[in-house]
C-alpha cells in the first residue's frame, strides 16, 4: 500500500497554516529555542566538567543539624580564581544559620527576635564567601581558608575543592523533617554557572586514616553546577593573533574584539601604558572590584595570545607561544592554555610550560591543555613589562598531513582559562608566498642540516636548566 498525503490532506495542512497568526509562529519558536536552555552550558572540549556541591549532615542538634558542604571543581581546565567563590542558597523553612568554621556570610541580617544567643546568620536568602589564608586555626577545617580559589581537576587535584562548616537552626533533626535548601547560586568570581536542584544521593563514606574503619554521613545531598562563557561575559576575554617564519605579515587580533575604545561615552575604559596617570589610574574606582584596566589596543582584550611558527627542520617544525597580558588590575594565578592542533598527536617536546593531552573526541589527540611551572611561570603578571609568559613546541611531521598550506599549522581554537579566544579569519592566516615550494623533508640539503643542527642546540640549551618537556 502506498503511504503519502493526498492532495486534500496536503491542502488542508497548507491552509491551516497560513492561518497562523504572528502571535502563535512567535510562541512556536520561542518553544523551541526555550528547549535548547539546558545545553547552553555544554563544553564539547570538557563534556562531563562541573562543579558538584556536595552538603553531607554529620551530626544532629536539638534544633537542627551541623553539615559539611564541599565544593568540587570537575572541570579540568576552568578553575575558579581570586577574588574566589560565592555560594548563594534560599532556606525552604525558617532556617537561620548559628555558627561557621572554614567560611562566613557576607550578611547577618535581622535576628532582632533572638535573645542571648545571636545567629551568625538569619538571612533568608544567606551568601557564603571562603575565608582569607591566615585565618586562625580554631576556624578552620581542611580544605577551607583560601579566599575562594579553587585549582581545576588537571592542574592540582589536590587543591580542587573547597569545604566549610555550618551548623543549622530552627530545621529538621531527622531525615525526613529536614528540607534541603533551594536555589542555590555560584559566582566564581562573577556569573557564568547555572545550579540545579538539590538532589537527595546516597550518603558519604569517609575512611579513617589506618583504613580500619568507615563511618557515613546521616543525610546527603548534591547540586551541580554548569558553566557558560555566553552567561559569564557578553563580551569575549581574549584573542589570538598569529605569524610565521615564511610571511612577514604579523596577523593582529580582530579590531575591537573585545571591545572598543571610546573615552567619550566610556571614559577610562582603558589607559596608555606611557600614560603619566596610569598609576592613578589602576588606584582607582574598580581597583578592590576587580574591574578590568585595559591598555589602549585596537582589540581591548585584556589576555592576548600569540602563535608564532618559528621553524622549519627536515623532520620537526617548531611554534613559539606566547600569552600577553593587558589588564593592569589582574595577575593571572594558576593560567592555563587550551589549545586544539592535529599535529598534537606528534608533540615531541614543551619547553617551560606542563603539558596534558585531553582527549574528548576519544582516540582523536588534537586538543593539548599547557599551563606554567609552578614558582616559575605559573603567576601571569599584570599589564606591563613582565605581564607575559612563553614556550615552545616542537612537533614531529606527520607526511601524510604535514603542509603549511592553506594556514594549517595554526590553532584550530585557544581557549584561556576556560574562555574561548576569539580567532583571527581564515583567509586573514599568513599564506605562503607564491614562489615558495611546498614544504617537504630536506634530506640533502645544507639548510635540513643546519635546522637540525640548530635544534639539537636548542635542546641542549634548555634541558640544561630543565624546563624541557619530553614526549
Amino acid at each position: 500500500m502506498e503511504m503519502g498525503l493526498g492532495s486534500s490532506s496536503y491542502s488542508s495542512i497548507a491552509g491551516s497554516t497560513s492561518k497562523l497568526t504572528p502571535l502563535a509562529v512567535f510562541l512556536a519558536f520561542f518553544r523551541v529555542f526555550s528547549s535548547l536552555t539546558s545545553t547552553e552550558a555544554y563544553d564539547s572540549l570538557d563534556p562531563n566538567g562541573n562543579i558538584t556541591i556536595k552538603w553531607d549532615v554529620m551530626q544532629w542538634t536539638p534544633d537542627g543539624y551541623v553539615a559539611v558542604v564541599t565544593i568540587y571543581n570537575f572541570q579540568q581546565y576552568r578553575h575558579i580564581q581570586t577574588p574566589g567563590w560565592t555560594l548563594g542558597w534560599t532556606w525552604a523553612k525558617k532556617e537561620v544559620i548559628w555558627s561557621m568554621v572554614g567560611a562566613q556570610t557576607t550578611e547577618q541580617g535581622d535576628c532582632s527576635r533572638f535573645k542571648g544567643n545571636i545567629p551568625h546568620c538569619c538571612k533568608k536568602d544567606p551568601t557564603v564567601v571562603d575565608l582569607l589564608p591566615g585565618t586562625p586555626y580554631n576556624m578552620q577545617i581542611a580544605n577551607c581558608c583560601k579566599g575562594g580559589v579553587i585549582s581545576s581537576w588537571v592542574q592540582d587535584q589536590a587543591n580542587a575543592a573547597s569545604s566549610f562548616q555550618l551548623s543549622v537552626g530552627q530545621a529538621g533533626t531527622t531525615n525526613k523533617t529536614v528540607r534541603v535548601p533551594k536555589n542555590f547560586t555560584l559566582r566564581a568570581p562573577g556569573p557564568g554557572y547555572t545550579c540545579g536542584i538539590a538532589k537527595i544521593v546516597k550518603s558519604s563514606k569517609f575512611v579513617s586514616q589506618d583504613g580500619r574503619r568507615t563511618t557515613q554521613a546521616l543525610m546527603t545531598w548534591n547540586v551541580t553546577c554548569t558553566y557558560s562563557q555566553f552567561l559569564s561575559q557578553k563580551t569575549p576575554t581574549c584573542c589570538v593573533s598569529l605569524s610565521s617564519f615564511y610571511n612577514d605579515t604579523i596577523v593582529n587580533c580582530p579590531t575591537c574584539t573585545c571591545g572598543c575604545q571610546n573615552n567619550i561615552t566610556q571614559p577610562g575604559s582603558c589607559v596608555e601604558g606611557d600614560s603619566p596617570y596610569l598609576a592613578s589610574a589602576i588606584n582607582g574606582p574598580g581597583k578592590y572590584s576587580y574591574t578590568p584596566l585595559v591598555q589602549c589596543t585596537s582589540h581591548m582584550c585584556p589576555i592576548r595570545v600569540h602563535w608564532h611558527v618559528k621553524l622549519n627542520y627536515k623532520e620537526y617544525w617548531r611554534v613559539k607561544i606566547t600569552i600577553t597580558n593587558f589588564n593592569y588590575r589582574m595577575n593571572y594565578t594558576q593560567w592555563n592554555l587550551v589549545v586544539q592542533h592535529p599535529n598534537f598527536d606528534n608533540l615531541t617536546q614543551i619547553f617551560s610550560f606542563n603539558y596534558k593531552s585531553l582527549t574528548p573526541y576519544g582516540g582523536i589527540n588534537d586538543t593539548a591543555m599547557l599551563w606554567g611551572v609552578k614558582y616559575y611561570n605559573d603567576l601571569l603578571m599584570a599589564a606591563g613589562p613582565a605581564g607575559n609568559v612563553q614556550s615552545e613546541l616542537l612537533f614531529r611531521k606527520d607526511s601524510s598531513t604535514f603542509t603549511f598550506q592553506k594556514g594549517w599549522a595554526f590553532p584550530r581554537r585557544i581557549y584561556f582559562n576556560g574562555d574561548n579566544c576569539v580567532m583571527p579569519p581564515p583567509d586573514a592566516y599568513p599564506w605562503l608566498p607564491n614562489a615558495s615550494p611546498i614544504a617537504r623533508p630536506l634530506a640533502s640539503s645544507s639548510h635540513g642540516l643546519l635546522g637540525n643542527l640548530g635544534m639539537l642546540a636548542g635542546l641542549c640549551l634548555v634541558k640544561g636548566v630543565g624546563l624541557a618537556r619530553k614526549f
